[in-house]
């Protein structure tokens, strides 16, 4: 059984995007695209998250300092623990959005190995390799998921399912925190300060 190359293998190569396929075989790079692992890229309240009822939000971001890729079998692990912890305990108030698309298609040149293995592997011989996997590029500070939550129970919920993704992962990654109530209230304020006063006058 062929086993999934290491990822440390291409996570931090960098690369020119490889996707040029086309419906014609004959015309196309790319002979065979791999299928997406990913299910769904949005999840739980969306119309809520966009009228603004769930303002406490956490943005996870590559905190690397170079591109990295990220594979679609990673990023749909990552979504199914995320997901499941968040439905268990926020009984759906929640959002989850993952934000990269796998676009980018990595290739592998296999090589036989062991006993007899130089007798039948033809080695760096038309070595441009066969499709394997789907991965996303992800430049520094780029998003990976955002989750929107309405209540603090909510933030802790995420932030210790944030945590055991990480193993997951083949970068490091921080989280930012954003509030959205706060920041309306700053702007109210702002908004108050500025207004011009009116002055009467005397007749």
């Amino acid at each position: 059984m062929a086993s999934l190359r290491k990822a440390s293998c291409y996570s931090k190569m960098k690369v020119v995007p490889y996707t040029r396929w086309s419906k014609r075989k004959q015309k196309g790079f790319i002979k065979m695209v791999p299928a997406q692992k990913i299910v769904k890229f949005a999840m739980g309240k969306g119309g809520e998250y966009n009228s603004g009822k769930l303002p406490l939000i956490l943005t996870v971001v590559n905190a690397e300092k170079v591109q990295v890729q990220i594979r679609h079998n990673a990023l749909e692990a990552c979504r199914q623990v995320l997901n499941k912890k968040l439905n268990e305990a926020l009984n759906g108030q929640y959002f989850l959005k993952v934000v990269p698309f796998p676009h980018h298609i990595q290739r592998e040149n296999r090589m036989l190995t062991g006993a007899g293995a130089d007798r039948l592997s033809s080695g760096m011989q038309l070595s441009f390799g066969k499709a394997i996997a789907k991965a996303a590029l992800l430049k520094k500070e780029a998003p990976l998921f955002i989750i929107a939550v309405s209540t603090e129970k909510g933030v802790r919920v995420a932030r210790s399912a944030l945590k055991e993704i990480k193993s997951k992962l083949p970068l490091k990654i921080r989280v930012d925190f954003k509030d959205l109530t706060k920041e309306k209230v700053k702007e109210n304020k702002t908004a108050k300060e500025n207004k011009p006063v009116k002055t009467l006058k005397k007749e």
